[in-house]
């Protein structure tokens, strides 16, 4: 399936292009604008964004919302994590406020979510869900990555690294888009075995061609 991807982000494109073979991504078309994140969980800014993709461009399409989930704080900053110090922040502008509001000394939990839509222009539609569960180092460490993994160490390694330190074929495996990605993959290959039942079901390829 070739799936538009809903977002301006050649990172994730890159990254989500990876996760999702053997499914293609193409770059959201340029005269296409995305309607504002206004939801207040992660699935609804996700279909929020496949939606509107879809409509617009008559094709499947994939997005994804993600962020970091801070124990201390409640589960915040939650879907605001990309704009947690402010609408035009930086990725080091975030990391410096979570940094600032987490104490070291207290609940250093901190999780990653992440939710994968796709949504079919005919009105189907599938959610998928990852999480990583870790802790939150205030000595930032690392290369690697974007917006939190200098100080994200995740609880499935025991080597102490960051997810910022950790090589991305092994952070893709226990990452949570890596996770979404995944669960993902499983609900498209069963749609289309015909295991999986919408209410409004895909116009996938294989059955325009008559064979399901």
């Amino acid at each position: 399936m070739r799936l538009v991807l809903a977002s301006r982000n050649d990172h994730k494109l890159r990254e989500l292009a990876e996760l999702m073979a053997p499914h293609e991504l193409e770059p959201l078309p340029p005269n296409i604008e995305l309607p504002p994140e206004t939801a207040t969980t992660f699935s609804g800014n996700a279909l929020i964004k496949a939606r509107a993709a879809a409509v617009a461009t008559g094709r499947p399409a994939l997005a994804d919302d993600s962020g970091i989930e801070a124990s201390a704080l409640g589960g915040a900053p939650g879907v605001f994590s990309a704009r947690f110090a402010g609408e035009d922040a930086t990725d080091q502008e975030n990391l410096d406020k979570l940094l600032s509001e987490v104490p070291p000394d207290g609940d250093t939990g901190v999780a990653y979510v992440c939710v994968l839509a796709v949504v079919d222009p005919a009105g189907g539609e599938l959610l998928a869900e990852g999480r990583c569960e870790g802790e939150l180092t205030h000595e930032p460490r690392g290369e690697g990555g974007f917006g939190y993994d200098p100080a994200f160490v995740p609880a499935d390694r025991e080597d102490g690294r960051t997810m910022a330190e950790i090589e991305p074929g092994a952070k893709d495996a226990i990452s949570h888009r890596g996770r979404a990605a995944r669960a993902m993959l499983e609900k498209l290959a069963e749609l289309e075995q015909g295991e999986l039942r919408l209410p409004n079901p895909f116009d996938l390829p294989s059955r325009r061609r008559g064979t399901r």
